[in-house]
């Protein structure tokens, strides 16, 4: 359970402890079900999942489905069995997409420091910004009261002096809170963490540091540098004893880069016809262009992976002679993979496509090959998917515009903490 104080009484006089704290972490709350219960609703309130069903897997759940144990990943069979009123909604990727597109560009506006980390984060560093915008807090405000109003969901916004502690304060924040921790409250904020909180603390090393007595930050920070770099390597323990007294000299780095795009689904039913998982891997193959298109990317590399019943899973690649963004030229690459595939015999249960080997579609600008030059058809299609492309991201985006315009329930609330340098 998290010490950090909840509330803290309306102060005017924050600009003191604003100084040097010009990282913000921006995470979407609920990201999947918040833009679900956007585009319905009659949903809020109620414990909603989102993923497929039988053999499918939980994409998000509402914090009302969590309420009962249910998590993102978790089997759609063990999700229901755990919370069986709730509501199912199937996932559309190309909503999240087109909003989580949306919060960004929203985020540019602010700064043009923004490092987007996933479909649903990103790190700012709004110094720049102060004079035209005001303080941290203020802009933090800004951000989440935009979030709301523009795509009727919510976000929590935390605020520190380093990526470490601006990601931290952004947890504390949830849901739909900010928690600004100065400077000066840095160490006595992380303190109070168990050792598992700091980035790059997964199972193993929290399992050797507990074998020296080492649960919390605290332990670890009072802990001498050679007993953390016996319990866990040289590179690993010095880098965790730097985070554990809130040395984090990582910079906001705007642009960086998507290593791969895809996407998978697994079928209702496990499936026998081929046909149909050629279908479902042109359907995939067409979401992952459209996603190249979006970020000016080509690929060179496609993988597909399938899932055979008895849970094998299979993957096979293929490099393609040019890069591309063209949804066909994905499938056809795909749909070869697929019948290259010894499924002995058992039905698919999952398919998945993704494109690897990524690259700038504006530094990969090539003379057209003679085939290329010669076939119409083929410049054709890329015209004709971009085309698509433009009519999706007008009406796509407007599926949501009645949760932007009434976002469903979704309040207003002011609720800016500012962690206090005694957490005693």
């Amino acid at each position: 359970m998290s010490r950090v104080p909840r509330s803290a009484p309306d102060r005017r006089d924050w600009g003191h402890e604003e100084t040097g704290c010009s990282i913000l972490h921006v995470d979407l709350d609920a990201f999947v079900a918040s833009v679900e219960l956007a585009r319905r609703p009659q949903l809020h309130g109620l414990p909603v999942i989102v993923g497929g069903a039988a053999h499918g897997v939980v994409l998000a759940a509402t914090y009302e489905a969590r309420a009962f144990g249910v998590h993102a990943a978790m089997p759609m069979a063990t999700a229901l069995r755990q919370c069986p009123q709730a509501v199912v909604v199937p996932p559309d990727h190309h909503a999240y997409q087109q909003v989580s597109a949306g919060v960004m560009r929203l985020l540019g506006d602010i700064t043009v420091l923004v490092e987007q980390v996933s479909v649903d984060e990103a790190f700012l560093d709004v110094e720049g910004a102060r004079r035209r915008l005001g303080p941290p807090t203020v802009i933090a405000q800004l951000i989440r009261r935009q979030v709301r109003e523009r795509f009727g969901i919510t976000c929590s916004v935390g605020i520190g002096s380093t990526k470490l502690v601006a990601k931290l304060a952004s947890g504390h924040a949830k849901p739909d809170g900010v928690v600004l921790v100065p400077r000066a409250a840095t160490t006595d904020f992380l303190r109070v963490l168990p050792v598992g909180a700091l980035g790059g603390v997964g199972e193993k090393t929290e399992a050797a540091l507990a074998r020296r007595g080492i649960g919390t930050v605290a332990e670890l920070a009072d802990t001498g540098l050679s007993t953390v770099q016996q319990a866990v390597g040289r590179v690993a323990g010095a880098h965790l004893l730097d985070l554990a007294w809130g040395r984090d000299p990582r910079p906001v780095s705007p642009g960086r880069e998507e290593t791969s795009i895809g996407a998978e689904q697994t079928f209702v039913t496990d499936v026998a016809d081929l046909t149909v998982v050629e279908s479902k891997a042109r359907e995939l193959a067409d979401r992952c262009a459209v996603r190249l298109r979006a970020n000016g990317l080509v690929t060179r590399t496609i993988t597909v992976k399938i899932r055979t019943s008895d849970l094998r899973t299979l993957t096979r690649s293929r490099t393609l002679a040019t890069p591309t963004d063209v949804g066909r030229e994905l499938f056809l690459a795909a749909r070869e993979l697929v019948a290259g595939v010894d499924l002995r015999g058992l039905p698919v249960r999952l398919v998945g496509v993704r494109a690897d080997g990524l690259s700038r579609a504006a530094a990969s600008i090539r003379a057209p090959t003679l085939d290329e030059a010669s076939d119409a058809p083929v410049r054709a299609r890329r015209e004709a998917e971009r085309a698509v492309d433009q009519v999706r991201g007008r009406f796509g985006s407007g599926s949501l515009g009645a949760g932007a315009s009434q976002p469903g329930g979704v309040s207003s609330r002011s609720t800016t903490t500012i962690v206090p340098a005694d957490l005693s």
